[in-house]
């Protein structure tokens, strides 16, 4: 004798909320082990860490802006002392980035290339700069270049003296800032595969003509950002600048006569201008090479 299965609007309704409870409870444990996941994969703590440093770095800009608000900025750099100083700093700081490109992405390419008597004492001279404090850097400076040393000397009696002119401003520039170029280039040359360049040597390319068509393209993205680093470099330099040419007054400079005679309040619209150079600086370049890659 067979079963019979009841029916009805009752029953119907029962078997159905039988068949959802399984599966809402499926899709709650879904959703908990993807909130599981996310926080215990391996990208999880260096986002946390990370972030705590980069709003250690933001911080400070949100505050800045904040006073911005309450300054006259365009009666600030209105000032004759003000935009000398943004002169002097947008021609001393695009010459000595050149320098920098000029020398040190050669130098660059020989560290990486490279294998001689002497190379660690080649890499150590190059990191100098970077340990040593500006203002140490700076003296260092004027004991080779014051006008009293047979270098300076000779080059006042040219009429170019090599401090208290932009000449030592930018040779002040160029040796803080340097070294970041020529680091970073080495890593952008570091990372090119030297079995392309020895293809190229195949094809008959001569030395020149493969770091040229080769080398110089793969290595293109780290040379630039080297380039960047030493202009905001030699745009913010100021205790190198301050000991070898304190005048005429660069940004930083006058940043420090203005906080000093004005208070802080009154650096604020300098300091604005120093910022929107470097940050269309980086923007143009980041435009530029294009987004980055995805995580």
């Amino acid at each position: 004798m067979s079963r019979q299965t009841p029916s009805g609007d009752g029953s119907g309704s029962g078997t159905s909320r039988v068949r959802e409870a399984p599966s809402a409870e499926r899709d709650r444990r879904s959703r908990l082990g993807a909130a599981i996941d996310r926080v215990t994969s391996p990208r999880a703590v260096p986002v946390l860490l990370g972030t705590v440093l980069l709003a250690y770095f933001v911080v400070p800009f949100v505050a800045f802006f904040g006073q911005v608000g309450s300054v006259d900025v365009v009666a600030g750099l209105s000032e004759p002392a003000t935009r000398q100083a943004i002169r002097t700093s947008l021609v001393t700081a695009p010459i000595a980035t050149a320098i920098a490109t000029v020398f040190g992405v050669p130098l660059a390419y020989v560290l990486s290339r490279g294998s001689f008597r002497g190379k660690r004492l080649v890499e150590a001279a190059v990191l100098l700069p970077l340990v040593v404090p500006p203002i140490v850097g700076g003296v260092m400076l004027l004991t080779v270049l014051g006008r009293y040393t047979p270098i300076g000397a000779a080059a006042a009696a040219l009429g170019i003296p090599l401090t208290g002119s932009r000449a030592g401003v930018i040779l002040a520039q160029t040796f803080v800032a340097a070294p970041f170029l020529v680091v970073t280039a080495r890593a952008g040359f570091d990372g090119v595969d030297e079995r392309l360049e020895e293809a190229a040597r195949t094809l008959g390319y001569g030395p020149i003509e493969t770091v040229w068509h080769v080398s110089l393209p793969l290595a293109r993205n780290a040379i630039a950002a080297g380039i960047v680093l030493t202009f905001v470099r030699a745009l913010g330099e100021f205790g190198a600048t301050m000991m070898v040419a304190y005048n005429p007054r660069t940004m930083p400079t006058r940043i420090e006569v203005v906080r000093i005679s004005k208070g802080l309040d009154a650096i604020v619209p300098i300091a604005l201008a120093l910022l929107a150079i470097a940050v269309v600086v980086v923007g143009l370049v980041q435009f530029r090479l294009g987004a980055p890659r995805r995580w």
